[in-house]
């Protein structure tokens, strides 16, 4: 089966996160009052082929231990779902 796959990679908490600061720190100057807290990070989108959504994950967490994240400081969620038929709107 096919899967749609989208993986969110963030720092963890307690990790500095000098992108997310300097948004922050920027929204004001652009109009944006009472915006707070901003991390980021990078999301990931992608099919795979799996036996079922439960495989397909495992794989993904592999992927991410292995490739996609520095397991010292970022964290990655994993979100699968059946990927749409062809032809299906």
């Amino acid at each position: 089966m096919k899967f749609h796959a989208v993986i969110d990679v963030q720092l963890h908490a307690g990790i500095a996160d000098p992108q997310g600061s300097t948004i922050e720190k920027a929204l004001p100057t652009l109009g944006f009052d009472g915006i707070s807290n901003v991390r980021a990070g990078k999301s990931i989108h992608l099919d795979i082929d799996a036996t079922d959504a439960a495989d397909a994950e495992a794989q993904l967490a592999e992927v991410c231990d292995k490739f996609l994240t520095n397991s010292v400081i970022e964290g990655a969620e994993i979100s699968v779902v059946e990927a749409a038929t062809a032809g299906a709107n």
